[in-house]
């Protein structure tokens, strides 16, 4: 089963178990469909915070942001993943899902 379309893990960890570029990205798209629901569920979550907010300035809390870094890399570092690298992805989620709470600010106060 490891040709065209690849085999998919059945359990974390087994991405060692991996023999073909096919199953690498047969395991890749396998998470994305976990992923990307629980993105958008944090989406969700990140947006209705703007009713909260006294203002669309006080949508970006610094020290919350940095609050989420730091917890990101400590579990990135924990798991074995390079901290650097899971900051830079936190950073680009939160620049976008800020984008998009303060857009619900400015809809919210029309």
């Amino acid at each position: 089963m490891a040709g065209k379309e690849g085999k998919k893990a059945e359990t974390e960890g087994e991405w060692q178990g991996c023999t073909s570029l096919a199953d690498v990205r047969a395991n890749i798209d396998r998470l994305d469909s976990l992923i990307v629901p629980l993105l958008c569920e944090r989406h969700r979550f990140v947006t209705a915070a703007a009713q909260f907010k006294p203002s669309v300035d006080g949508v970006v809390v610094p020290s919350r942001v940095e609050e989420i870094i730091r917890k990101v890399r400590t579990l990135a570092a924990a798991d074995g993943v390079n901290p650097d690298t899971m900051e830079t992805v936190y950073r680009a989620l939160i620049d976008a899902f800020t984008r998009d709470e303060q857009a619900r600010w400015r809809d919210m106060h029309k």
